[in-house]
């Protein structure tokens, strides 16, 4: 018998998960989701990609502020979920709410878990070096991402790899992983195994503070802050454009051959130099303007670095 669920979640990375669920035939009782936020020029009210999803579907959405009160519980309990399915939600489940739903609350989490706990785990991977990522279905308890876990699917990163090809990898992987997760819990066949107490390191949420490219870094260090990075909030460095200082975001770039001064241009298909090596920008975003392949954007440009 298909389960009764409450689906918590925010982003886009979320919605795969969303649809799997509704389509492998699952009662989704309810949905909770982030508030909507203003944005764009008229600064309108903008539903996050849950909620957007769950009204598609004809799924109750909520959106509280805060799941710490007598009210927050009440209301959640009144929905007699068998389970919860969390992902990239937003809000910290107290116990009481871990406790309202008979089978427990599970999370999709974007790692190979005890590695990578918390918010960042996609970009610190990669920052990292690491040479796989994944998505594991833990069932949730009061420590940050410490509960025991039911399945897992492993993804390869690669040089190439940025933080929004493995987000977008991960989010396919992780709706079919889920998926299969809720149908052993209905079979009651899903079975938990503790996380290891060796090997955990913490994904640290990203901090406008670290974007900068430091030039004097080794070129593999500098590629996977880039990639690491992007698309969002993107590792960023000045250059030089027609005799103006301007921002540029580095999105993607591949190692290189050459050595020169830290942050100094090699040639003419920028490649720049770093303090071992060097990398060469493979698409790139100005301030304000669309992302662009390196090509385009040198046709007719000046192009100078700033000093560092």
């Amino acid at each position: 018998m298909p389960l009764r669920l409450i689906f918590m979640g925010t982003p886009e990375f979320s919605v795969p998960t969303l649809k799997a669920l509704a389509a492998a035939g699952h009662d989704i009782a309810g949905a909770y989701a982030r508030a909507p936020k203003a944005s764009g020029r008229g600064m309108k009210l903008q539903m996050t990609p849950v909620e957007t999803e769950a009204r598609r579907l004809g799924i109750p959405v909520l959106t509280p502020k805060s799941l710490r009160s007598a009210a927050a519980l009440a209301e959640f309990a009144a929905f007699k979920a068998d389970a919860a399915v969390v992902i990239a939600y937003g809000l910290i489940l107290p116990q009481d709410i871990l406790d309202a739903v008979p089978l427990g609350c599970f999370n999709l989490h974007a790692s190979l878990l005890p590695r990578w706990r918390g918010a960042a785990p996609i970009n610190r991977a990669i920052m990292a070096g690491d040479s796989a990522s994944g998505v594991m279905v833990m069932k949730m308890e009061a420590g940050l991402d410490t509960g025991p876990v039911a399945m897992a699917e492993q993804v390869q990163i690669t040089e190439a790899t940025t933080a929004g090809d493995l987000h977008d990898r991960l989010a396919q992987v992780g709706a079919d992983l889920a998926a299969t997760a809720m149908a052993a819990l209905e079979r009651g066949t899903l079975t938990l195994t503790p996380q290891s107490e060796e090997g955990v390191t913490y994904a640290a949420k990203i901090d406008k503070g670290e974007t900068r490219i430091d030039w004097t870094k080794p070129a593999r260090e500098v590629l996977r802050h880039c990639h690491g990075l992007s698309p969002f909030p993107g590792a960023w460095s000045e250059f030089d454009v027609d005799g103006e200082a301007t921002r540029i975001k580095i999105l993607r770039c591949e190692l290189a051959s050459g050595r020169g001064t830290p942050g100094a241009l090699l040639d003419d298909r920028l490649t720049v130099a770093c303090g071992d090596g060097a990398i060469r920008v493979v698409q790139l975003q100005r301030a304000g303007k669309q992302p662009m392949a390196v090509d385009a954007f040198l046709r007719g440009t000046s192009l100078r670095p700033v000093a560092l």
